[in-house]
């Protein structure tokens, strides 16, 4: 395959950066470089350039510095709040990967970061609170508080209807045993409920009038 230089002219993702001599394919360089304005032919005349392309390269470098500068500020400030499903445990099913945390920064902070700069050095799997490294530039290093917390509804207890119902048993087993019965008030006085039902008996005198008659 053969080869051929080139001279970058932007910055180009493992590749290089603007003013870099470097090889590539001479079809790379055909069919993909050349047209997408990312590197031009090393020539004598596209050396002459290189001055300005270094002076580009630099003040990108500083722009680049200063923005991810006050990013890991911001993010000193911030926690960064996911969910995930768990069982009855609180044990989470799955776990955050920094893809999960690239896409809540840009939903919830409006952030765009690549994954690649978020370091975890293995996925997270528990709930809490939890410290993730972002690599925001080679001299620029945060690290975010993320908290997981479970989107599983916690299940109603039960534990009130059934101290209703036993409640309501010994209650019965009481009026079994014989303990004090309710009272019942009437005209000021206090008498016992089952009393204060029976007395309207007493007012029959139908034997007194028989014993009239035959006297």
């Amino acid at each position: 395959m053969s080869k051929t230089e080139v001279i970058l002219i932007s910055n180009v993702v493992g590749l290089g950066a603007e003013s870099d001599h470097v090889k590539v394919a001479a079809g790379y360089a055909r069919n993909y470089l050349f047209p997408q304005g990312l590197a031009v032919p090393l020539t004598a005349a596209n050396k002459r350039r290189l001055e300005a392309l270094r002076q580009r390269r630099a003040e990108r470098e500083a722009h680049e510095l200063n923005t991810m500068t006050e990013l890991a500020r911001s993010l000193q400030k911030v926690v960064l709040v996911l969910t995930a499903k768990t069982g009855d445990d609180g044990k989470m099913f799955g776990a955050i990967t920094p893809g999960a945390i690239a896409d809540e920064m840009k939903h919830q902070l409006d952030v765009a970061i690549d994954k690649k700069k978020i370091h975890l050095e293995h996925p997270l799997r528990t709930l809490g609170e939890h410290e993730v490294e972002f690599r925001l530039h080679q001299d620029v290093t945060v690290k975010l508080k993320v908290r997981v917390e479970s989107s599983t509804p916690v299940a109603p207890q039960a534990e009130a209807p059934a101290t209703e119902a036993r409640e309501g048993a010994r209650g019965r087993f009481a009026a079994r045993e014989g303990r004090p019965r309710p009272v019942a008030k009437e005209s000021g006085k206090e008498r016992p409920a089952a009393v204060a039902r029976a007395e309207p008996r007493k007012e029959r005198k139908p034997r007194a009038e028989k014993k009239e008659k035959a006297g």
